[in-house]
């Protein structure tokens, strides 16, 4: 019986379990395969050529990616992020002709055990917002839609002249206090939230690196990047996976200073696109995107659970999108 063949039965033998190194090619085919077939491309196999997710976020967190496989064939994989107090998932993609079989339901199964063990007190995803079969299996585990996220990009102005402040550059002393300070700034926006395990990562597998904006010796902004092919950037661009100012007075102007900073460093890797993107629910950051030249390329919504605000709010200075 073929996989085609297979997947129209209405009771599948789906089995989950944590995905392994041996089978990130076959993950990384079907997520392309997923979101080439759902963007109706020509040539789904062609989705997000350069850009790399699957291998960059297993490496990231073995225990928290999970794979779908009927008759050992695998058919799915989702990956979980902890960010803290924060958590979020994907991407979850589904082979086609495997869809509306519940396989994805089956992934989001020990994605949500995972954050019960890491005590998440907020959750979320990015999902296509015109796709009303992605936001009814989503709402069955109780994450709700609300502001849309803007994933935008402009084209690299800076002159590489000059290297910002970058966490790759200090010590190791210096970074245990650098990650204090990070920890600080984030915890100071939502109670415990952190992206320590996204600095380490992007440090410990050179996929770019993490900018730092000082005021006086205090830390007012830093930026986590991707840079270029093989990241999740893609080739040519200079991704901000996190970035966030300090809260309080002058966040404003520190967010200003941060984007700079990421450009300047873009411009000191030879690439030609920053990209970034931002929930519209902070209304105040949004708008200083577009101020210095960012424009959307494509949007979805994020979904939350509880259906609460968490750190997207209007005076929140914050750079992330949930892909």
């Amino acid at each position: 019986m073929t996989g085609a063949q297979a997947a129209k039965s209405k009771n599948l033998n789906i089995a989950v379990a944590p995905l392994e190194e041996r089978d990130l090619p076959e993950a990384d085919r079907v997520f392309r395969v997923a979101f080439g077939t759902f963007l109706g491309l020509p040539d789904p196999t062609q989705s997000s050529t350069s850009a790399e997710y699957v291998r960059t976020r297993w490496r990231a967190g073995p225990s928290s990616a999970f794979a779908a496989k009927f008759n050992d064939q695998l058919i799915g994989s989702v990956f979980a992020a902890r960010w803290g107090s924060v958590g979020f998932f994907g991407p979850l993609t589904v082979r086609p002709d495997f869809w509306d079989k519940g396989v994805g339901k089956s992934l989001l199964g020990p994605v949500m055990d995972l954050f019960g063990k890491w005590d998440i007190r907020h959750a979320g995803l990015f999902t296509f917002a015109q796709s009303t079969k992605h936001i009814s299996l989503y709402q069955k585990f109780g994450f709700w839609p609300r502001y849309l996220t803007a994933i935008m990009s402009k084209p690299v102005s800076a002159v590489a002249d000059s290297r910002p402040s970058l966490y790759g550059a200090l010590e190791e002393g210096e970074r245990e206090k650098c990650l204090t300070a990070c920890n600080a700034l984030t915890g100071a926006i939502l109670e415990g939230f952190s992206v320590e395990w996204e600095i380490s990562s992007v440090a410990s597998q050179q996929l770019g690196d993490t900018v730092l904006v000082w005021d006086d010796g205090r830390l007012a902004g830093f930026g986590i990047c991707h840079c270029g092919e093989g990241t999740e950037a893609g080739q040519g661009s200079c991704y901000i996976k996190f970035g966030a100012a300090q809260p309080g007075p002058g966040a404003d102007n520190a967010f200003d200073q941060l984007l700079k900073a990421c450009e300047q460093y873009a411009a000191t890797r030879g690439l030609s696109r920053l990209v970034a993107g931002v929930n519209v629910a902070r209304h105040a950051a949004y708008r200083r995107m577009l101020e210095a030249g960012f424009r959307t390329d494509f949007q979805g919504v994020a979904m939350q659970k509880p259906n609460e605000a968490g750190y997207n709010r209007p005076d929140v200075f914050l750079i992330d999108d949930w892909r």
